[in-house]
């Protein structure tokens, strides 16, 4: 039975490509640098965002350009163009919940990136218990060790866990570990053929279809 469901954040959860292209061109124009181009930007897609900002901008300041990101974060999460969750998507959260799923989150993200989504007034409250990071897990996707710490602290098994994503490392680090992966292709950002099928259980093409897929299972 699987037990729990692990869900990563950017472009799984809610649509974050474009919206983070476009706030780290924002960054990038203030510290007076040229804005990397769309490609670039979906080419590093996935990797942590400090260690993907010398690729994207070579040259770059990364110390400067990491002081200077969390203020225009925070004005994209307030003016609503950041992290929105759709409806249909928390709707299939609730349904994972109902069916008595424990519901967690695994991103590349910062714990700076990611603490909003926890906040008790957040719309995941409720719904989401926890959340590992870039912070409180020793090692980053691909590798399968990501998983370490959460496995270990729930005292869950690989085969209880189902990881949803939507790059082929995330189903990497998750068929390393043993779990269960579901390949979401909502964003278009990638295909199902780049993803290795030694990894991928299922695929969706849209999160509502998550908790169909897991009840077949």
């Amino acid at each position: 039975m699987i037990r729990a469901v692990i869900v990563d954040v950017d472009d799984t959860l809610c649509l974050t490509e474009e919206a983070s292209f476009a706030l780290e061109n924002e960054v990038l124009t203030q510290m007076g640098r040229p804005p990397m181009p769309r490609a670039l930007h979906l080419s590093t897609w996935g990797e942590s965002l400090l260690e993907a900002m010398p690729h994207r901008s070579p040259g770059l300041d990364v110390d400067r350009f990491a002081a200077l990101f969390p203020a225009m974060h925070q004005r994209y999460l307030a003016d609503g163009k950041l992290d929105v969750i759709p409806p249909e998507n928390l709707a299939a959260l609730d349904h994972l919940v109902q069916e008595g799923r424990t519901i967690l989150l695994l991103t590349s993200r910062a714990e700076a990136e990611v603490r909003h989504l926890l906040e008790p007034d957040h719309a995941l409250a409720g719904r989401v218990t926890g959340a590992y990071h870039q912070n409180n897990t020793r090692f980053s996707k691909p590798d399968p060790r990501v998983f370490d710490e959460l496995l270990t602290e729930t005292g869950l098994a690989p085969s209880q866990c189902v990881y949803v994503g939507d790059s082929p490392g995330d189903a990497e680090a998750a068929g390393g570990a043993g779990i269960h992966f579901i390949a979401c292709l909502q964003s278009g950002v990638r295909r199902l053929d780049e993803f290795d099928p030694r990894y991928v259980t299922a695929a969706v093409d849209s999160f509502p279809g998550i908790p169909s897929v897991i009840a077949a299972f």
